[in-house]
């Protein structure tokens, strides 16, 4: 992973939030959240949080007298975040690194993380310690991006932007978001932190956007593919970006528009 692939910053988090979040996370924010919830944890932590789709989600299903820890390594993507959520005392923000946690052992009763783990330079340490923050008894649960074959605009912009630099060219998408996919890999790792009851479920849903730029603009604007366009020509973005909403216009039609995304959902227990 490049060191650029962990960069949200600049106008990335409001494009990320406005364009992107709508578009692939709710969906999968609302089932984690369900997932979490289910036990009535009272004690979360939340890693790689993002611009919080899921501290939103996740809030309103969590008791009177719940703590909720909400944190990500990037300080201008919390930011955002605790900006979109209403005012709520049982709610803290801190930045922080999901692969060295500044908390004791054994303090929540569930760590989640949403299309996070795909970013950690070392998944293991960081699994350790989601797992040495959890109580016994305490469970781990997240998500990550399935192969980017089953991921049509992801997967479509990915081509397109390889097109255009057809000697160097871009696999942010290909390399991080959709770079951690294998099930029996995920497993192994888990197992090797110490995690002894694992299950990984596949779960496909349905991408929506109100016209063909809309998912251009999330993926060539919104991550850090754009740092890997500009990187490469550093006034080719909006060409870019163009080029990929001509070619979802072309398979999907102008708008509004609809493409399979599918992710894996992991619960992990020590």
């Amino acid at each position: 992973m490049s060191d650029t692939d962990k960069v949200f910053a600049g106008s990335i988090p409001e494009i990320y939030d406005t364009y992107l979040v709508p578009l692939i996370f709710e969906g999968y924010a609302a089932d984690l959240a369900r997932r979490v919830a289910e036990t009535s944890p009272k004690q979360v932590l939340e890693t790689a949080a993002g611009t919080g789709v899921v501290t939103r989600a996740l809030a309103p299903l969590l008791a009177k007298d719940a703590r909720y820890t909400v944190t990500d390594l990037n300080p201008p993507m919390l930011d955002r975040a605790s900006k979109q959520q209403s005012a709520d005392a049982r709610l803290t923000w801190q930045q922080a690194d999901a692969l060295k946690l500044p908390f004791p052992d054994a303090s929540f009763d569930a760590v989640c993380c949403q299309f996070g783990v795909m970013f950690f330079p070392d998944r293991v340490a960081g699994y350790r310690e989601a797992r040495r923050v959890l109580k016994p008894g305490g469970r781990f649960l997240f998500n990550v991006w399935d192969r980017i074959e089953e991921n049509d605009f992801a997967h479509l912009v990915g081509e397109t932007a390889a097109a255009v630099f057809p000697n160097d060219p871009p696999r942010f998408m290909t390399r991080t978001p959709h770079g951690y996919h294998d099930k029996a890999q995920i497993e192994a790792d888990l197992r090797e932190a110490g995690f002894s009851k694992i299950d990984i479920a596949t779960v496909q849903k349905t991408s929506t956007a109100p016209t063909a730029r809309h998912p251009a603009i999330a993926f060539c604007q919104g991550t850090p593919l754009r740092s890997e366009i500009e990187a490469r020509d550093v006034g080719a973005l909006e060409a870019v970006t163009a080029r990929a909403a001509e070619a979802i216009a072309g398979r999907f039609g102008e708008g509004p528009v609809s493409g399979k995304i599918q992710a894996h959902v992991v619960v992990a227990k020590n």
